[in-house]
């Protein structure tokens, strides 16, 4: 037998698969050729010895002859063609956390034609984001990322290089970081108060709250006016749909991408009109958000600069070394606030969905929020870094519902060795942020809620400490923590220290629906409603 496939080894695969080839086309014909029998009985026959010589064929065609033997990761079972695409199901990131559990927290797969590497432990995410990060910070080139994010021109989504380097620089100087962060302290808090009086109105009318309507409508409301300079309520309902759309494209697996051969389906199951629709849709309300800012006559030079006023500028000034087309204006742009309102909301929506879920922890977050409050009608910036039990409330929250579960993909730009692997150049990485917060060699009792664990203990989610990664680490880390921090603290401070909560028509927190929706970010399939009773001061 050894022998015998040793001689087919050495044999071209054009070779051995032509006799193949032509039989199965001929075997595939018969099947649609007419004759006594019955077309069930021909199909019967002739389908399995089709499909045996057609995967003869595709086995003995990527045999390796004579490379020298790597050490992959270990690996579930691949099906031909299509590798192991059949093993993602409608959730990837618990798909694969299942598989991680018998297969180990460094995984090998290969999607269509792709070799892809699953990292599933903290330790294995320390050796590709620290000890191997200049490695694996580049993006595979996904359709999706094509046509939703101005063909890679965006940060999340851009090669690694002197492009990426400028586009960063920007966003973190002139939109997130610490300094500009705090200046838009006003904005936040004038939102909050806003969301607070509609709440307090829901209260008196006796009306239950969709919660998960409110934060993302809050969320955007900051977002847009950091960034394009006033609010866009007329638009509410046309951007939550646009931007539900634009996440679960970003998060649906492209066949095209895996097995190019293939990429028509896209064209047959409408993937690639929706996208289409998608980015044409954003690309026009951008342009009009450019537009309308180029065309402002009455604005004082005193005035206070948005986003996109500050792009302008450096458009116009070309102060980066190399002209920025407005095509990357519109994509920084699309960054901004695709990204800062649709993963900053999710966050608060889980928050208070496992607080409806926790009495007891909910409890324990309201005293201590309405003792440091000191009596105070609401809640301001000053004494959110007093609130430590509010701030292990959101670790836990991005410990066990990870905004973007599987993070965004890199790709390796030469061979490398992890932990005694071979990683070859082009594997696409995926780092499951999602099982790293629930692995059991780093947290006792991973699948509860348990805001306690955070207290007094150093771990935190700025991207050094690898049991806890919601936002990456390294190079790629995402530059947005503190804007999204201090917006998700300010809200949930306020939200319990202005009301005491719980679920309508009486129903107990074993009937909460924790559903995931699908996409690149993850929300409760269904929204999140609860009654507010206005707590007296």
């Amino acid at each position: 037998m050894a022998e015998s496939l040793n001689r087919l080894g050495s044999r071209s695969a054009w070779e051995l698969g032509q006799p193949i080839c032509w039989a199965a086309l001929e075997l595939g014909q018969v099947a649609y050729r007419p004759n006594r029998a019955g077309l069930h009985e021909i199909l019967l026959i002739s389908c399995p010895l089709f499909f045996t010589l057609l995967l003869i064929f595709v086995v003995v065609s990527i045999r390796p002859t004579g490379e020298r033997k790597l050490k992959l990761p270990p690996s579930p079972v691949k099906l031909p063609i299509i590798g192991n695409l059949h093993n993602l199901g409608r959730h990837p990131h618990r798909s694969l956390h299942v598989l991680a559990q018998r297969f180990g927290p460094l995984m090998s797969l290969r999607l269509g034609s792709v070799p892809v590497l699953v990292v599933s432990s903290a330790d294995a995410a320390r050796e590709i984001k620290k000890t191997h990060d200049l490695s694996f910070v580049n993006r595979p080139k996904l359709i999706v990322f094509q046509k939703l994010l101005y063909d890679y021109k965006d940060v999340s989504s851009a090669p690694y290089g002197e492009y990426w380097r400028q586009m960063k620089s920007i966003c973190v100087l002139n939109l997130l970081s610490n300094k500009r962060v705090q200046s838009y302290r006003a904005v936040r808090e004038e939102e909050t108060a806003l969301a607070m009086e509609n709440i307090k109105r829901s209260c008196s009318s006796g009306l239950p709250v969709n919660l998960s309507e409110l934060f993302s409508a809050i969320t955007n409301n900051v977002i847009c006016r950091i960034t394009l300079g006033r609010k866009y309520n007329e638009d509410t309902n046309k951007f939550k749909k646009l931007l539900c759309d634009f996440v679960e494209l970003l998060g649906t697996p492209n066949v095209g991408d895996y097995l190019p051969w293939l990429a028509w389906v896209s064209h047959v199951n409408g993937f690639n009109a929706k996208a289409d629709k998608v980015a044409k849709e954003f690309d026009e309300f951008l342009d009009g958000v450019i537009e309308e800012h180029m065309n402002r006559h009455n604005r004082h030079e005193n005035d206070e600069k948005d986003f996109v006023d500050v792009l302008l500028e450096i458009q116009k000034q070309d102060t980066v070394g190399f002209p920025i087309e407005r095509i990357s204006i519109k994509a920084l742009i699309l960054d901004a606030f695709a990204a800062g309102t649709d993963t900053t909301y999710t966050v608060l929506e889980w928050a208070m969905t496992e607080l409806l879920r926790h009495p007891k922890v909910m409890e324990e977050l309201q005293n201590e929020v309405r003792k440091v409050s000191g009596g105070k009608s609401s809640i301001s910036e000053d004494e959110l870094h007093n609130m430590h039990y509010l701030k292990a409330v959101i670790k836990e929250t991005l410990r066990l519902h990870t905004p973007i579960p599987l993070l965004l993909p890199g790709i390796s730009t030469k061979d490398v060795k992890i932990n005694g692997y071979d990683i070859g150049e082009g594997t696409e990485v995926i780092i499951n942020a999602w099982a790293i917060g629930r692995d059991p060699s780093s947290w006792e009792r991973p699948e509860e809620f348990i805001p306690d664990r955070f207290l007094n203990n150093a771990i935190d989610f700025k991207g050094h400490h690898f049991e806890l990664i919601p936002f990456g680490s390294g190079r790629r880390i995402c530059p947005g923590i503190l804007l999204a921090m201090q917006i998700d603290e300010l809200i949930l401070a306020n939200l319990v220290h202005k009301f005491d909560w719980s679920l309508p028509d009486g129903a107990s927190e074993k009937d909460l629906d924790m559903t995931e929706s699908i996409g690149l970010t993850i929300h409760k399939s269904s929204p999140l409603i609860a009654k507010a009773n206005q707590w007296c001061f």
